[in-house]
């Protein structure tokens, strides 16, 4: 039974020296780009969609909804 599945090394086999050197630099400066925008750590790009029927104890929420009843 093999472990994982390769991708990497077929990957390296198919593409030559110089294609993956460009893409490592333009992940490279892609990540160093946000890093100036948004400041250093983690931030999530999407968001998650919250149901307007998701029940809140939250004080902003709860006018909201009693003002739309």
């Amino acid at each position: 039974m093999k472990k994982g599945n390769g991708m990497k090394k077929n990957l390296r086999k198919r593409l030559p020296s110089t294609t993956l050197d460009a893409v490592k630099a333009m992940k490279r400066g892609e990540r160093e780009a946000e890093q100036e925008m948004l400041g250093p750590g983690f931030h999530s790009r999407h968001q998650i969609h919250k149901s307007k029927k998701t029940y809140t104890r939250k004080m902003k929420h709860k006018q909201n909804r009693e003002t739309n009843v």
